[in-house]
């Protein structure tokens, strides 16, 4: 498939009159072909009509319908083969396994909301029959469903160029809702964005839908991505990327005359908390685990383990001490852009003038190559300084170093909401832990024992999501099938009769679905 440089508006080839966004291999630093013009505030409008139109169609398809068509998607991508492996390894920096894994991952999300969209169970039905007789006053035939919020707007994120990206996640559930999707590349990946773009289209063709289900926005600037969040057509934003840009779009989308969600996944360090009788049993091991958690993908996943907190003592010393004669070890690797690179050389180095360098990796042998780097601060300053609490996106985490449990409460107390926080400990540490967890539970959407944060499994139970800043909205989840009630609202229905209720709500259950009917849940 070649490459054409355009966007897609609904099923339509479409060039851009903006400047043009270029996608830069971070390995060689060299430029990649074809440009990408910029949209502009009319084609913005332009999709956000075509998905406007769209939508009342396409939110009463039927179950199958719309599963199959989330599994045509999959079907659609996996027949691009290597063209579509190569162009995002070359975009990206990314080893060539990285990407394959996260092709199935994309796909297999697909499915499994095509698994959700079939069992119905999103709907959330409620029944609850006349009674006519009931004294003092009858009560009437209520039935509860949930459908679309509206056309979606999808933010592409830079370090998962599929799986958070075009038809990522967000796309994924948003679709599977019954919502138009408007998708706004991200400029670091934009040829594996077109190529992945037109496979959604095709699915689209193929599965008879409106055009408007679907579009793809390329844009250099903030004209298009703030286009499309004030778009009255648009009903709820998805985004992941960096805090700056998600508190911006929800300014943004709260000063709009009709405001909408913006569910934003931004900014965690995901603290990681060794209890000290599982650092005496296995400190050794856990140094191991850790360094191999902090250096994965270069630590570039939005769970990279950027804070440890300890209590002092000999085995938090050798557990320091071990990862510190592991890192150096551990190779520089090339970031997705040089412009990730940049923040991460500015994160470590502003992270140098207020912590002790503890250990570094080997040094960079080539362009935009990050140097993992290991910190130490006392709890006392970690607590004073505000500044030891900033995201470093990469391979570069923070040791804590607490004088007692209770200062390791008080750093606890001190976070901001994250999307993870680890617990490892041993049967002996369980009353401490069990003493800190309400605190966790406050602070972070995922809880982990004896793991690492990094790998975000995509199944029913998955929560990917905790309070601000690691999300603008904590009532909700990007990962798993969760996610698919960031984009419904409930419509009750009083009195209707038989003919003029949907499907999911009529009297005979067409669609068989498993309702709440008069209180109890139908077998």
């Amino acid at each position: 498939m070649t490459l054409t440089g355009k966007m897609l508006i609904g099923q339509h080839a479409t060039t851009g009159n903006r400047e043009a966004i270029r996608a830069v291999n971070p390995a060689t630093d060299t430029p990649m072909e074809p440009a990408y013009p910029g949209g502009d505030r009319e084609h913005v409008a332009q999709a956000c009509a075509l998905a406007w139109a769209a939508f009342d169609g396409y939110r009463e398809t039927s179950l199958e319908a719309r599963a199959a068509f989330l599994e045509a998607i999959a079907a659609h991508i996996e027949a691009l083969g290597d063209e579509l492996i190569e162009r995002a390894v070359a975009e990206t920096g990314l080893p060539r396994a990285r990407i394959q894994g996260e092709r199935g991952r994309t796909c297999g999300q697909l499915r499994t909301f095509a698994r959700t969209v079939r069992a119905g169970e999103w709907l959330d039905v409620r029944v609850d029959p006349a009674q006519p007789q009931r004294q003092p006053l009858p009560r009437p035939d209520l039935r509860q469903r949930h459908i679309a919020l509206g056309p979606v707007a999808v933010f592409g994120a830079s370090n998962f160029p599929l799986a958070f990206s075009v038809a990522g996640g967000d796309t994924a559930s948003a679709l599977a809702a019954g919502c138009p999707v408007v998708v706004k590349a991200h400029g670091a990946h934009p040829g594996t964005s077109e190529l992945v773009g037109r496979a959604v289209a095709q699915a689209i063709q193929a599965c008879g839908l409106p055009e408007g289900v679907f579009s793809l926005l390329y844009g250099s600037g903030r004209e298009v991505g703030i286009a499309l969040v004030t778009d009255p057509r648009i009903k709820a934003v998805g985004f992941t990327g960096s805090r700056s840009g998600g508190v911006a779009l929800t300014q943004a989308a709260q000063a709009r005359p009709e405001p909408i969600p913006v569910y934003a996944e931004m900014s965690s360090i995901n603290p990681v908390y060794l209890f000290p009788a599982a650092l005496a049993a296995r400190g050794e091991g856990l140094a191991k685990g850790f360094v191999g958690s902090l250096t994965q993908g270069a630590g570039q996943f939005c769970t990279n383990p950027g804070l440890v907190i300890g209590v002092q003592g000999p085995a938090l010393d050798r557990f320091i001490s071990t990862a510190s004669e592991l890192l150096p070890t551990c190779a520089a690797q090339t970031m997705l852009t040089p412009g990730i690179f940049k923040a991460f050389d500015s994160g470590v180095t502003a992270l140098t003038e207020h912590a002790r360098v503890s250990a570094k990796g080997l040094a960079a042998e080539g362009p935009n190559q990050g140097q993992a780097h290991l910190f130490v601060t006392p709890a006392k300053d970690f607590l004073a300084n505000e500044q030891l609490q900033a995201e470093v996106f990469g391979a570069a985490s923070l040791i804590v170093v607490c004088a007692s449990n209770e200062e390791m409460h008080q750093v606890s107390e001190h976070l901001e909401g994250q999307l993870t926080a680890t617990l490892h400990l041993d049967d002996d540490d369980l009353p401490s832990a069990k003493a800190l967890l309400p605190v966790l539970e406050r602070k972070a959407g995922r809880l982990l024992v004896n793991g690492w944060p990094t790998g975000v499994e995509v199944c029913d139970a998955m929560v990917h999501g905790g309070p601000f800043p690691a999300t603008s909205d904590s009532r909700s989840t990007s990962v798993g099938t969760a996610a698919i009630q960031r984009f419904l609202r409930p419509v009750c229905y009083q009195d209707f009769p038989d003919a003029l209720l949907p499907d999911a709500l009529q009297h005979g259950n067409p669609l068989l679905l498993r309702r709440l009917l008069d209180g109890q849940r139908e077998a």
